[in-house]
């Protein structure tokens, strides 16, 4: 029916909840469109909503074959539609009132228009079946189910309640339509297995649907025939038909209290349907993005706990260089003794053997060694960045791996696509950086990096050297100054009395040139190691700092997304509360 009624205003608070209503559709629809839905979903909104201007709807479904033609003839006293079709030139049927009998094919549509009185408010759809074998007619019987006032759901009585049937009205039932169930063919059965029938279809519709339906026994048949005998048998046919029940019934359902409420209703168990959906896909989106952010989060932690292992290795792989430098300055301050004195007094102005004694004495294989540390330090370094990357690598392809289905591909839109480019990105930096990783190259680099910042370029041109041989180079001229100094003390007549004197001040410089190289050795190292440590995690942050970014923010807008959501299916409930009321209370007109 459309709305206002033909017989009457609808009263202020009737009018006030049809504006609710379409305040309501349309907000959903809103939400669906700025979070990517569909378009199916949102158009069922729109149709919701104009179909409140529509007649009231009455959809006839089931299995082919059923008898759901010649029941809507036997519905309205008239052979109005076609009988015996195959399922292959079956049509979907909209019967409407109009002042002369027209028939009019739109497609897959057929309309039909006959002056009835029962149409001018009531529009009947007949479909061609449950089990339609062209995708084209189940599709358009589903587009009609959504935009249904009243179901009318057709069961033969030789087979009822088939699994096929069962599915649909599921379906039917997800979209809060009200159902009633017609056990057609009844002819076929005698009253005792009709009975058993009606129990089995009614028993088996609350155990397997979840609703206790109302179901007629009718045999269309028998209420066809009973127009074409004489008043005696045409008593005797309706009464067997069964259909005076249906018919009083239908009546009362339809009467105007009656078709208000059911107009009412069926926008919003389209609302109800079609939001609890979305927010379905969004509480499954967010389980994902959960995941994602879990990703983050972990790779997150394991750069905290790879900075912490780091050091800490790094620490006591450093120690070996110390211990070099350690046993240098005891051999090197035993050698002070043993050199520095009156007896040796001709050798201190040798320098050349003096150093070349030094290096063989005090300095020996330490060059050798502080070059294996640095480069196994280096290597140590390189590779376990290494390893982080790969690590990043195979979290990222993996989690690449997990895609959005189910009810949640419903909120996909543009969001899937994006988030599989970021993971792509992701995944494609990482591997660009193992791809490009030249191990000997880098750890070259880094040793470098070491050595310039030991020799400061200022003190001493290393070149090519190593860093062993330029740490030595600057212990042995720690030694040469120290020795040349003593030497020089000798020559300017410095008496016997001052020369322990002269060589503790020599030990303490020696000891001080010494402490000042493993100083600065030290902190070459452990500067260059930091650098390149926090380079290392940084590469990898900001490499996922867009993909985080992203998932944050589309969590954040899905939360409020889901938050309107469920607010407006709260203001749905209110309204079917409105509604139920006014059910039993009934419209009042002015």
């Amino acid at each position: 029916m459309p709305l206002p009624t033909a017989t009457g205003v609808l009263n202020e608070a009737t009018r006030s909840l049809l504006r609710d209503e379409r305040v309501v559709l349309g907000r959903i629809r809103e939400l669906l469109v700025s979070h990517g839905a569909t378009a199916q979903p949102v158009e069922q909104l729109r149709q919701a909503e104009l179909d409140l201007d529509e007649p009231f709807l009455l959809v006839v479904v089931g299995e082919f074959n059923a008898g759901k033609s010649a029941f809507i003839n036997a519905l309205m006293g008239e052979s109005i539609l076609r009988e015996g079709v195959t399922p292959t030139t079956a049509v979907i049927t909209r019967v409407r009132y109009s002042l002369t009998t027209i028939e009019r094919r739109e497609g897959p549509l057929l309309e039909v228009g006959f002056p009835l009185e029962l149409l001018r408010d009531v529009a009947i759809i007949d479909t061609p079946g449950t089990n339609a074998i062209l995708r084209e007619h189940e599709e358009i019987t589903s587009h009609f189910v959504p935009r249904a006032d009243l179901v009318l759901f057709v069961t033969s009585a030789d087979r009822p309640f088939t699994e096929t049937e069962r599915a649909f009205m599921q379906r039917i039932r997800e979209w809060g339509k009200k159902v009633v169930v017609v056990l057609n063919k009844i002819d076929l059965l005698s009253p005792a297995q009709v009975d058993e029938q009606v129990a089995f279809v009614r028993d088996g519709v609350e155990r397997l649907v979840g609703f206790r339906p109302n179901v007629f026994p009718v045999s269309s048949r028998a209420a066809l025939q009973a127009r074409e005998t004489d008043e005696v048998a045409r008593v005797e046919a309706r009464r067997g038909s069964r259909f005076d029940a249906l018919e009083d019934y239908v009546s009362s359902t339809l009467d105007e209290r009656g078709r208000l409420a059911l107009k009412l209703a069926s926008p919003l168990g389209v609302a109800e349907r079609v939001a609890r959906t979305f927010v379905m896909a969004a509480e499954e989106k967010l389980a994902l993005l959960t995941v994602d952010e879990q990703l983050v989060q972990a790779i997150d932690d394991q750069l905290v706990g790879y900075r912490e292992d780091m050091r800490r290795d790094f620490g006591l792989r450093l120690e070996e260089v110390e211990n070099i430098i350690n046993e240098m300055i005891v051999r090197g301050l035993e050698y002070l003794d043993a050199t520095l004195r009156f007896g040796r007094i001709i050798d201190l102005f040798r320098q050349k053997l003096l150093r070349e004694e030094f290096e063989r004495v005090v300095v020996g294989d330490a060059p050798d060694r502080i070059d294996q540390v640095a480069h196994d330090l280096i290597d140590w370094m390189v590779g376990q960045d290494l390893k982080l990357w790969r690590s990043v690598t195979e979290q990222v392809d993996r989690r690449r791996g997990t895609r959005i289905d189910g009810p949640s591909e419903r909120l996909a839109g543009s969001f899937e696509y994006d988030r599989r480019a970021l993971l792509g990105s992701l995944g494609q930096t990482s591997r660009g950086v193992l791809q490009r990783h030249d191990h000997q190259r880098e750890a070259a680099q880094l040793a470098a990096s070491v050595r310039d910042a030991v020799t400061q370029t200022t003190v001493l041109e290393a070149g090519a050297v190593g860093l062993g041989a330029v740490s030595m180079a600057l212990v042995g001229s720690a030694a040469a100054d120290v020795t040349g100094l003593f030497a020089a003390s000798v020559l300017a007549g410095v008496g016997l009395w001052l020369l322990p004197r002269k060589r503790s001040q020599a030990k303490a410089q020696f000891r001080a040139r010494t402490e000042e190289l493993r100083t600065r050795l030290v902190t070459a190292l452990r500067d260059e190691f930091q650098r390149e440590l926090e380079r290392s995690i940084q590469r990898i942050r900001d490499a996922l700092a867009p993909y985080d970014r992203f998932v944050r923010g589309e969590r954040q807008r899905t939360e409020s997304f889901l938050l309107s959501l469920r607010s407006e299916l709260s203001r749905v409930a209110d309204l079917r509360i409105s509604v139920e009321r006014m059910s039993r209370d009934g419209p009042r007109v002015d």
